[in-house]
């Protein structure tokens, strides 16, 4: 997998937004993060556009992804918030640029469109917190993103909770992938749609049905996305809702049961997702998986920053 290159103080970082609207008032918090990191910001056209729920036409948000794609004094692209619109943009987009000089594209939950079809050009994507509400989460949260961008040394400890068929101690190497559990099932049959055998699966998910996040996990189960993981991590499954008629499982307890079978370890109670506490992820990079009973540790390696053509 090819790293971008990481970020130096006076670099440039483009906040753009592919889904919803947002003002520029509400990226103030965001604004004044990377200034205390040494960067600079350049807002997009998208920010403060309105067209209805989005921020701006498709047009308009994929020519403003495609300028910060193509623009080389852009080290990064920070998503400015998600909801729903990356979709409808993704295949106007052309990489060609970006695949001779890639950037750190940063964001979560609806960005998962892109770091499932950038994963498959073989380069490095950052799970990260959006700009908007960053305000509102962990110092963690924010230092993660920091620490990535600027080719530290990374790592992440936490305590796992809830279900999880692991058992006893065991250290798992694979690549990192994953996202959005909803936005991932929708990508399932398109250019988009992200290869899991052999590789670490990360999946977490807001505001569902608890029968939806069934549903889901099952069509990944029988299209074969579950069979050959080396691993599955389960984030922060938020403000998921049932029926009148009880599911009867909690959301983590449906993923377990569904792979249980598999002979793989899963882990639960990550600290990634729609959760206070949104800890950055490298998606494609090679980590290490370290459990120790209920103690968890992800060390992500070492890799030389470059920039070459695919």
């Amino acid at each position: 997998m090819i790293t971008p290159n990481r970020l130096q103080k006076g670099d440039t970082v483009a906040i753009v937004s592919t889904a919803r609207k947002i003002s520029k008032e509400e990226l103030n918090p965001a604004l004044q993060l990377l200034e205390s990191w040494g960067l600079k910001a350049i807002l997009g056209k998208t920010i403060g556009a309105e067209e209805n729920q989005f921020a701006g036409s498709d047009d308009l948000r994929a020519a403003d992804f495609q300028k910060m794609l193509d623009d080389q004094k852009i080290k990064a692209i920070w998503c400015a918030r998600g909801g729903y619109g990356t979709v409808r943009i993704i295949d106007k987009l052309d990489f060609s640029a970006f695949k001779k000089n890639p950037k750190w594209i940063v964001g979560y939950s609806d960005v998962t469109v892109l770091h499932s079809h950038i994963h498959n050009f073989g380069i490095e994507t950052l799970h990260a917190q959006m700009c908007l509400e960053i305000e509102n989460k962990t110092a963690e949260t924010g230092d993660s993103i920091r620490k990535v961008l600027f080719g530290e040394e990374y790592s992440i400890n936490f305590e796992g909770s809830g279900p999880a068929t692991s058992a006893g101690a065991q250290v798992i190497k694979g690549t990192l992938i994953g996202g959005n559990l909803s936005v991932l099932y929708s990508l399932i049959g398109s250019a988009s749609e992200m290869k899991t055998d052999g590789k670490i699966l990360f999946i977490e998910d807001l505001d569902e049905i608890l029968y939806h996040i069934d549903r889901m996990m099952m069509n990944l189960k029988r299209s074969g996305y579950l069979k050959n993981l080396k691993a599955l991590i389960i984030g922060g499954m938020t403000e998921m809702k049932d029926n009148k008629v009880y599911f009867g499982k909690t959301a983590e307890e449906i993923i377990v049961g569904l792979v249980k079978e598999y002979n793989y370890p899963v882990i639960s109670g990550f600290p990634a997702g729609h959760i206070n506490d949104n800890r950055a992820l490298i998606f494609g990079r090679e980590v290490e998986l370290n459990v120790q009973s209920s103690i968890i540790n992800i060390q992500f390696s070492s890799s030389k920053n470059r920039k070459s053509a695919i």
